[in-house]
């Protein structure tokens, strides 16, 4: 009795927002199955003109009482992808999961920075991208990404706000339950969702999930240690996006602890 099916609900990003996270813990849901990869079919051209069966054919088998959720964060930064969602499906449920856009600019460096070294391929200091000729480099992707603002902007031409469902990412870290009771209620799904399903790893220092009498973390590329960055370059992060910030809470009607 099942059958894959388009899903009800996209994960439409921020990179480095906890998308892995809220994506993971999600599927202790009994009414919950997840794609098991980024599937990239809504901002990758060469993956869109393969079609709608295409992305069906991606997604996990499920019953009639279970919703279908993909995640892929490059979503919410794509100029196409609100669109071709809404052709896709004009009523889906969004999630959107967002942290403080500096911390997210840093882990974004720190997630390329790992890759390269792995790669074996030179890398900068953070310091030396972000700063260029003694001024904020406002081109790098990294700090392009954490406009909100702007972003949302093109979501909110296709989508209700009551539509998009804002997970915040630094809580979800800290404590994951009440941010998740959030989105089961956005989702009108039954809370099956318990704190006997989280345990804190010391190691890691995250909560960890058990389900089905089986414990996982995090792969071990979460929550890589972030390199210090100098006071001077984190203020004029902070001051760089505080008027976005201002912007994006009065777009959502909800405001983050965010600096």
């Amino acid at each position: 009795g099942t059958s894959r099916r388009i899903p009800q609900t996209i994960i439409i990003g921020v990179r480095k927002g906890g998308t892995r996270a809220l994506l993971e813990m999600l599927d202790i849901h009994p009414n919950i199955v997840v794609a098991a990869t980024e599937v990239h079919f809504f901002d990758w051209d060469e993956n869109y003109v393969k079609g709608i069966d295409w992305y069906r054919s991606l997604m996990p088998f499920s019953y009639g009482n279970q919703i279908t959720i993909e995640k892929t964060p490059g979503y919410f930064t794509s100029p196409q992808a609100p669109e071709r969602i809404h052709d896709m499906n004009s009523s889906i449920k969004l999630l959107l999961i967002l942290r403080d856009p500096t911390e997210r600019v840093i882990s974004d460096y720190t997630q390329v920075y790992y890759n390269r070294v792995e790669s074996h391929k030179p890398v900068q200091f953070f310091e030396d991208i972000v700063i260029k000729n003694g001024a904020l480099n406002t081109k790098y992707k990294a700090i392009q990404r954490s406009l909100y603002d702007v972003h949302m902007e093109k979501w909110l031409k296709h989508f209700s706000l009551d539509q998009i469902h804002i997970v915040d990412g630094n809580t979800l870290i800290k404590d994951p339950l009440p941010e998740l009771q959030k989105v089961e209620r956005f989702l009108n799904l039954p809370s099956r969702i318990m704190s006997s399903n989280f345990y804190f790893n010391q190691t890691k220092g995250f909560y960890c999930i058990r389900s089905d009498g089986r414990e996982r973390c995090l792969h071990e590329s979460k929550g890589r240690p972030h390199p210090l960055v100098n006071n001077t370059v984190l203020e004029q992060l902070y001051s760089y996006f505080r008027e976005h910030n201002a912007k994006f809470y009065r777009m959502v009607n909800h405001s983050f602890d965010w600096h």
